[in-house]
């Protein structure tokens, strides 16, 4: 049976609402931790509702929504934007510029899309608050913070948050990412990868550019480290293991004559398995004591930065709301695939206590744009934003409320 309620018929007439609200959000990101405007402006919001909000994990927020017996369900959020140059020409893109955690000067934007994530939860809030005549129990929306660095949910739980509110019987979370704009796309048990964080500070020995045997150049041997990494995944690890490791950034040096004593880069590895995430770990720190030892270098300094446990929906409560989707959504606009090789820290809310969730991802763009000409932009791009924000938010929306409807609708 479709989840029918008056609550998802009356998303049409928010639409001008919503769409601003987003625009909004858009317009003012901040980075993991620092979201200290955008939880503010979420109260405020919430309360407009008549709803009380309560601060949780640093700059996260919680609404709890009671509403007679029934059913305890959670509802999760990500509310942190992207240290990056927004790109796309938009009249509402964002003009941010702030310090990061290193003291550099970088642009801010809601490049992973948490702007919407935010709308959407709002929304439900306010739809669900208004219409308490259609669902019977407990809703609580949490609004958590510091997604991007894997430190939010973790500050959440750690701060009290089971303690604050009634432990739940299922926890529902979702993204949006490069789709089409009214699907949604599901996973049954694994849905999104293990990540560890690394940053590699070489030592070298510093000189003259131009006496270079008095030098241990930190520079030739971070790059012999990076090249040689890139074999773990196509020599160490077998075919069906799932596996990605980038370098992303690399750093050094002030002057084009001047050999520095140091380099510094890091890097980001994906996995969806315990015994090989341990296998590429350990490869990851021979490789780099080993490349050092064989420039005659000092042993480099290797930092755990975060790490993203594996986000594994659970089974039966996702193939429900598959179904439930299927029947509310359309058939045809629910796809179910395999593990994601992004990473989310989501599941901690649902782990933490041993409680089932599930995790989905519903689509940005335009059916016009999607299987238009060259690649769409996906998560993390400076281009990437929602062509269609009307329907993409509805589907956001509707999806949310089908999925916490299917345990508090009457």
């Amino acid at each position: 049976m479709p989840i029918t309620s008056p609550i998802i018929d009356q998303i049409p007439q928010l639409a001008d609402y919503f769409v601003a609200l987003y625009k909004e959000f858009h317009q003012h990101p901040e980075l993991s931790m620092q979201e200290t405007w955008t939880v503010e402006r979420i109260e405020k919001e919430l309360q407009s509702y008549g709803l009380e909000a309560i601060r949780v994990g640093g700059t996260g927020t919680v609404a709890m929504l009671e509403n007679g017996d029934g059913p305890v369900i959670g509802f999760r959020a990500d509310t942190d934007g992207l240290p990056m140059v927004e790109k796309t020409g938009l009249e509402w893109a964002s003009t941010i510029t702030t310090s990061d955690v290193d003291g550099n000067n970088v642009g801010v934007m809601h490049g992973c899309g948490h702007d919407t994530h935010i709308t959407c939860a709002l929304l439900m809030a306010k739809l669900m608050n208004e219409n308490r005549d259609q669902w019977a129990g407990t809703l609580i929306v949490i609004f958590q913070p510091g997604e991007e660095i894997g430190a939010g949910a973790i500050a959440m739980v750690e701060d009290g948050l089971w303690e604050k509110f009634p432990k739940p019987q299922a926890v529902f979370g979702q993204h949006i990412w490069p789709g089409l704009a009214d699907e949604v796309t599901l996973s049954h048990g694994t849905a999104m990868s293990m990540a560890d964080s690394i940053k590699v500070t070489v030592h070298g020995k510093q000189a003259h550019g131009s006496q270079p045997e008095n030098a241990i150049d930190p520079i030739v041997l971070g790059a012999h480290m990076v090249t040689r990494l890139q074999t773990v995944v196509s020599r160490e690890v077998a075919g069906p293991d799932m596996v990605v490791l980038t370098v992303g950034t690399f750093n050094a040096g002030t002057k084009e004559n001047i050999i520095p004593d140091s380099a510094t880069f890091k890097l980001n590895i994906r996995t969806q398995d315990e015994a090989v995430r341990k296998r590429v770990l350990d490869a990851v720190d021979r490789i780099l004591k080993g490349e050092a030892l064989a420039s005659g270098a000092p042993e480099p300094t290797i930092e755990p930065m975060y790490r993203f446990p594996r986000c594994d929906n659970n089974t039966q409560l996702a193939k429900e709301l598959e179904q439930n989707f299927r029947n509310s959504l359309g058939e045809e606009k629910v796809n179910v695939t395999g593990p994601a090789t992004g990473s989310e820290d989501f599941g901690i809310l649902g782990d933490s206590i041993d409680v089932p969730y599930v995790f989905w991802f519903w689509g940005a763009y335009s059916d016009t744009k999607y299987k238009g000409p060259g690649t769409v932009a996906g998560n993390h791009s400076p281009f990437f934003v929602t062509d269609v924000p009307e329907q993409s938010l509805s589907t956001g929306i509707k999806a949310g409320l089908v999925a916490v409807l299917s345990h508090l609708g009457k």
